[in-house]
């Protein structure tokens, strides 16, 4: 059976989403990398409250 491609979330080549692609579902270390960078920097951000500005007591 032919694994499943996906498109790399990094750089969009295809990836084989099986378990022998040790990177899966990245194409490669490097484009894991990159993404681990990514979040580790703060350039991706997931949407919602910043806590850290709302009063505690709700007010």
């Amino acid at each position: 059976m032919k694994p499943r491609l996906v498109p790399c979330p990094a750089c969009g080549t295809p990836a084989a989403f099986s378990p022998e692609n040790p990177y899966r579902p990245f194409c490669s270390a490097r484009c894991r990398t990159e993404d681990l960078a990514g979040w580790a920097e703060e350039r991706y951000r997931i949407p919602g409250s910043d806590s850290a500005n709302e009063d505690p007591n709700g007010n």
